[in-house]
């Protein structure tokens, strides 16, 4: 059954940083999917985010071009490379930092999920893995999930796929979501996709819910983030960088998030 586009948008835009979707909007369509950043930092213009925290989310970083630095408060820390992707589960409290390697510009995708209650209040964890650790299917490397016969190292608890996809100009690419994904949604970097008589430029595009197969073709030389997943049944109770399933969670991430703030500010580490 064919499926058309239900909304889109092109974000707001403020520096090198293109916001396309926040839990208080787009989010709520697309929940596991809560939060989408577009970013293009360029070298030696800056971009280092500062530690600041999270809690009750899963952040997922995919880095198209350049390298990004970063570290955490689970002892994690490092270069990300093209290619690489960044998976840290804040779960009940976690702060991190940011930003281009010296002399590196950085490029890519940051999204968050909305985690499940058996892990929002758990403890924080990451996964960092180089682009030759990154399964592919075809065009499309599986950054979270399986597709086709290729699966990620990051498999959480919920039923989520998140792919990054390269198509040539005139490439068509099928898609066909696991059983159950009733929500699906691409966010374009560079060139055009068209999907049925829609053409999707530097947006994000959500599609009507259900699982029926999406087809794509490129228009020119395209390259695309894919969420599909089962939709995620709670609703999202919002701190400043946190998302919980309820207030009593909620409130729990922010005391942990302000004792761990307690202890970096007493060390002199932020």
């Amino acid at each position: 059954m064919k499926r058309n586009i239900a909304f889109r948008s092109k974000g707001s835009t403020r520096g090198p940083i293109t916001r396309l979707v926040s839990p208080g909007d787009v989010g709520q369509l697309i929940k596991p999917f809560v939060f989408l950043d577009r970013f293009r930092m360029e070298a030696g213009r800056g971009g280092k985010m500062g530690m600041h925290p999270h809690s009750g989310i899963a952040t997922t970083t995919v880095i198209m071009d350049g390298a990004m630095a970063y570290r955490e408060t689970t002892g994690s820390e490092g270069v990300l490379r093209a290619g690489g992707v960044e998976w840290m589960s804040a779960g009940n409290g976690v702060w991190h930092d940011g930003g281009p390697a010296e002399g590196q510009p950085a490029h890519g995708f940051q999204l968050w999920l909305a985690l499940p209650p058996e892990d929002e209040n758990g403890p924080a964890h990451s996964q960092y893995l180089a682009a030759d650790q990154v399964a592919s299917a075809g065009p499309a490397r599986v950054i979270i999930g399986r597709y086709g016969d290729a699966d990620s190292r990051i498999q959480p608890r919920a039923s989520i796929n998140y792919l990054h996809v390269k198509l040539r100009d005139g490439e068509r690419w099928h898609y066909q979501p696991p059983a159950g994904h009733d929500v699906a949604w691409v966010a374009v970097a560079s060139g055009t996709l068209h999907a049925g008589e829609a053409a999707i430029g530097l947006e994000v595009a959500v599609f009507e819910e259900g699982d029926g197969a999406i087809d794509f073709v490129a228009e020119g030389e395209t390259e695309f983030v894919l969420g599909s997943a089962v939709k995620h049944p709670h609703d999202l109770v919002t701190g400043y960088y946190s998302v919980h399933t309820s207030d009593a969670a909620l409130a729990q991430g922010e005391t942990e998030i302000e004792r761990i703030g307690t202890q970096l500010r007493s060390a002199n580490l932020m």
